[in-house]
């Protein structure tokens, strides 16, 4: 069929891959930093110029990378919202990232529709200060110029895509995107105007959401730009995940998503319900906690680094010697309670020794995202298969525990930027199709990631006594944590 590329623009970089139309193989690849400069104290800015995004990918396909590209597909980081004015000119630097500014402006967007269920049921998430119509609400309270002149609602993706086309009239996103902006539901496939309205005081244009193998248009060269979709929804197409299938991201925090038929409905506001990017549904439950449990570990204990801390719990054994961290340290999404702490339970004179408050680190981060995986297991999502992600995933310690206290065989997929490799993965779906070569309902069979596959073999009993044992103190210590959620 050709050949195809995909780039994936993160918040720090743009990569792109040029792969094999037909197996997926590729063939080669480019790698550019954002000009983008770090705030006082190292952190990431919160308003980031979106001209940056398109120097960085000039830089990343110098040197002849696209030469003989048919197609190109985009992902690129989720939320970052884009402004225009009625011109199409940027109102301000686009909103990125989890911004803090709007935690404000989330719950004010919570009270104004009736509380969370009343989002839960109208899009499938609840306002949190990263998402867009978060971001609009406090353009709205704290920038009113710009909101007033703001006219075009744009994403990342769906800016990157009309800038390669030359800046069309038709402005375009795709379903995995939208779902993730608070006025677009994954149950319905339709906007809620109502709600950007809500957020930013008056209307604007939204961009027309394509169907998963659709084209957003060509190029004056010929060149075929796919759909696109957000960096969450295209590293599930890289990684070839389906039914079955949940993929557990170990970072600071933690995430669980599982691919589904059909969208879900939760009036807790746990879950959160984006689509993918083949047609399906991404139910996603997030943790608070994850690695940053360990990291707090490894200094509590005077280790140099989480290897150090992952070989320190080896020394142990399954449950700790009863030792039980319920990992809340930043307080916890999942179970709701934003305002507790860490608990360390079960300190007897046998079970004080740096090894087992190691091995209760793991356990306890390993747990919690078991209770996640559990929300969607309650809601009769099937999981038989977990890919695990993350530096994290690598760690020993990591891989002793997770299959036993998840209770399904685990993948630890090779690092890899899997965001643009599910990009290529759609460019070359929507050439296929519009070659008549493939089925606009599924995408082409690629070769799936290189990984390590754990099983939970004889250690299944073992690890669901300890996952027992974790339950049981989380139910002392925060009874019915999971039935009284708001």
């Amino acid at each position: 069929m050709g050949i195809v590329a995909g780039l994936d623009s993160s918040p720090d970089f743009t990569r792109i891959v040029v792969c094999d139309a037909d197996t997926g193989s590729v063939l080669r690849q480019g790698y550019a930093p954002h000009p983008v400069e770090s705030t006082e104290g190292g952190s990431r800015p919160s308003d980031v110029d979106p001209q940056a995004w398109l120097l960085s990918l000039g830089e990343a396909a110098g040197g002849g990378l696209l030469e003989g590209v048919q197609a190109i597909g985009v992902s690129a980081q989720q939320n970052a919202l884009v402004p225009l004015d009625s011109r199409g000119a940027t109102v301000r630097p686009a909103l990125v990232g989890g911004d803090k500014r709007a935690q404000v402006a989330a719950a004010d967007l919570i009270d104004a529709l009736g509380g969370r269920q009343a989002w839960a049921e109208a899009v499938g998430c609840v306002p949190q200060a990263a998402q867009p119509v978060t971001k609009l609400r406090w353009l709205a309270r704290s920038e009113p110029d710009n909101a007033r002149r703001t006219a075009l609602l744009l994403q990342a993706h769906d800016w990157l895509v009309w800038q390669l086309l030359g800046r069309p009239l038709r402005r375009t996103t795709d379903r995995g995107g939208a779902s993730g902006t608070g006025y677009w539901s994954a149950a319905t496939g339709a906007y809620r105007t109502d709600l950007v309205e809500l957020a930013l005081g008056h209307q604007a244009a939204l961009p027309e959401v394509l169907g998963p193998s659709e084209a957003a248009g060509t190029t004056p060269e010929g060149l075929l730009i796919s759909a696109g979709t957000g960096e969450t929804m295209a590293a599930a197409l890289g990684l070839g995940i389906g039914l079955g299938d949940a993929v557990v991201s170990l970072g600071a925090s933690g995430s669980v998503m599982a691919v589904h038929p059909e969208a879900l409905v939760d009036s807790t506001g746990m879950i959160t319900s984006l689509a993918d990017a083949t047609g399906m549904h991404l139910p996603v439950v997030t943790t608070l906690n994850a690695v940053r449990t360990l990291r707090g570990a490894a200094e509590l204990l005077g280790m140099p680094d989480l290897e150090s801390l992952s070989e320190l719990a080896m020394k142990s054994t399954p449950g700790s010697h009863g030792l039980v961290l319920l990992p809340y340290l930043e307080g916890e999404r999942t179970p709701n309670l934003p305002h507790t702490a860490g608990t360390l339970a079960g300190l007897r004179r046998e079970s004080m020794k740096p090894e087992h408050l190691a091995r209760a680190a793991f356990e306890g981060m390993l747990c919690g995202l078991a209770d996640a995986l559990d929300v969607l297991r309650g809601r009769g999502v099937d999981v038989r298969r977990i890919f695990l992600l993350g530096a994290a995933a690598e760690l020993p310690a990591v891989q002793a525990a997770a299959p036993a206290l998840f209770g399904v065989q685990v993948v630890v997929p090779q690092p890899a930027d899997y965001a643009a490799f599910g990009a290529a993965r759609q460019a070359a779906w929507s050439l296929g199709v519009s070659q008549g070569t493939l089925d606009p309902r599924t995408p082409p069979a690629w070769q799936g990631a290189v990984a390590q596959v754990l099983e939970p073999g004889d250690e299944l009993a073992v690890g669901q006594a300890v996952r027992q044992q974790y339950v049981s103190v989380r139910e002392q210590t925060h009874p019915g944590a999971f039935r009284s959620q708001p």
